[in-house]
Parts: structure tokens; sequence; C-alpha cells
């Protein structure tokens, strides 16, 4: 065996050994993650922590977020399925302020389950907190357990690429071309109600989405995530924010119910490809008619300082 081969074979197995070792932790989050995400329950919202949270979130809603929040006469009597867009990366404001309007009106006379990325589901604390509110997991298994209990679910289907777009993009629907969530409402015999909203991207600034970054950090296989958002916040200033660390900002938040969309009363339409992308399309343009109506009327304020 000559030198060079010796050498080159030598960097090989450090490289693979390497490697191995990186894909070994990266394993083990990733089981982690997976096996705190699997606690999760359909027996309603803890009644008394909603109850004394809401001092908070009556501040929140009526004078940070000064949410306005209209079309509840559209919604169906029977359990849906509502889905919208949300912004703000980790923390979603615009859809934490939807889910805490629904207990004001209701006050548990009427359960919505949010759902929710695995990664933050998985965080001591906050994972724990949003069990304790009726968050779930964004999966077949939960979520139609949810409609068995005669709940309401709220699905981002967009997930991370949604939550984590560019400020540029704020006023663009992304669902991320997954339709899923169509085939768990045939199959659910439920009605989709799509959510409009806009506000929630000044809540969070995000700079750039970072694609290579992610995949180079192999975020996919280990938070299943396409993103690392590079983040201009509150109070680290401008950050790589792989994990929630920003206060978010007040920013106007206008949500709008818009009207349901039938699915059918067929099951078997779950597998039917064309139909699916049909309603898929059908959902993402009025949502995305939504938004433009919201964004179009008078501006949210951007830190309170100037319109965008």
């Amino acid at each position: 065996m000559g030198i060079t081969t010796f050498i080159q074979n030598f960097i090989n197995l450090d490289t693979n050994a390497a490697n191995n070792k990186e894909n070994g932790w990266r394993e083990e989050i990733k089981n982690l993650i997976s096996s705190r995400t699997e606690k999760w329950n359909v027996e309603g919202q803890n009644a008394d922590l909603m109850d004394k949270q809401m001092i908070v979130w009556d501040f929140l809603l009526d004078y940070y977020f000064r949410l306005e929040m209209t079309g509840w006469e559209r919604l169906p009597d029977a359990p849906s399925m509502l889905v919208g867009v949300h912004s703000g990366t980790w923390l979603t404001m615009d859809a934490w302020t939807l889910c805490a309007e629904w207990w004001r009106k209701y006050r548990g006379q009427r359960i919505l389950n949010g759902t929710a990325h695995d990664v933050l589901m998985a965080l001591p604390g906050l994972g724990n907190y949003f069990r304790a509110v009726g968050v779930i997991p964004a999966k077949r298994k939960s979520v139609s357990a949810a409609f068995a209990a005669g709940h309401d679910v709220i699905l981002w289907p967009g997930g991370e690429v949604d939550a984590m777009r560019s400020w540029s993009k704020r006023q663009t629907v992304v669902l991320g071309n997954r339709k899923g969530f169509i085939r768990q409402a045939i199959c659910s015999g439920v009605p989709i109600v799509p959510v409009a909203t806009f506000g929630g991207h000044n809540t969070v600034i995000v700079l750039s989405e970072c694609r290579p970054l992610a995949k180079l950090l192999g975020l996919k296989k280990m938070l299943r995530c396409d993103i690392a958002p590079l983040v201009l916040g509150f109070p680290c200033g401008i950050t790589l924010e792989a994990l929630p660390m920003h206060i978010p900002m007040p920013a106007k938040i206008r949500t709008e119910i818009l009207e349901p969309v039938d699915m059918g009363n067929d099951p078997d339409l779950e597998n039917d490809k064309a139909y699916v992308a049909k309603k898929y399309k059908e959902v993402e343009r009025r949502i995305q008619e939504g938004v433009n109506r919201l964004a179009n009327q008078k501006k949210s304020s951007f830190f309170g300082l100037i319109n965008a």
C-alpha cells in the first residue's frame, strides 16, 4: 500500500467516524422530540389555567396586538377544521391570539384544539403549557381523536415554511403544497373553514429564511425544519433563531373566519388525487383572497412606528 493510499484511507476512516458521531446525536435529538410529542390528550383545556391567564390575554388581545377578529357567524354548528396561515417564526402571535379569542368567546363551551410543530410540543415548559391549553400534534392520530371527541381543530399546513417565511412574503399564503389536511377533513367528515390573518409578520422581522444553512446543519432531519430564520427582533437584535429567542413586538393583528368549504360525504375521495388537489387549491385561494383583503385595509403598525 502506497503512502498516498494509506493517508486517504485514514482520512476516510476519520471522516466516517465523525459522520457517525454527528448522525448519532442528531438521531438522539430526533427520538427525544418524538417521545415528548406523543404526550397529548383531547380532554380539553385546563379551565382554571385558561381563566387565570385571560387576565394577561385580555390586555394582549385588546391593547398589545389590538386584535380584530370577524366572521364568527360563518362557523358551522358541527365540529370543523379551521385552516390558516401564521407568522412570527416559533412564536406565532396571530395563531395564539386566535386561540385566546376563541376561549374568550366560548369559555370551554366549544373546544378548539390548536396544533403545533413537534419541536414546540417537545420543549420543556412551553410544551407542557401547550398541552394544558389544548394544543395537540398536527398528526392524523391526534387530529382524528379531537374530531371524534366533538372538538374543532385548527391547522396551519404550511408549518415552519409558513411561519418562518421572510417579511417580504408577508402577504403570500404558504400552505407548503401539503395536502394531508384535505385528506384528514375528508376522512373525518368535517368541513374546512379557511382563516385569513394579517399583521403577525410584524411581531418579529424575518430577514432571510437561510435555507442553504438549514440544509447544511441538517435541521430537516433533526428538527423537521427546512428554514434557519435570520430575524430582527427584541431583545437580541439580528440573530439566527434556531429556537424561540425573541419577545414578540406589538403589532396590530386582523383575523377573519371565511366561508366553509364543503368536503363531500364520500370518504373514498381521500384517495382521489384530482379531488384532493382541487380542494387544496380552493382553500388556498380563499385564504389568499382574505389575506389580500385584510392587507388592503388600514395598514398594520410596524413596531408602532411606521405602516407596513
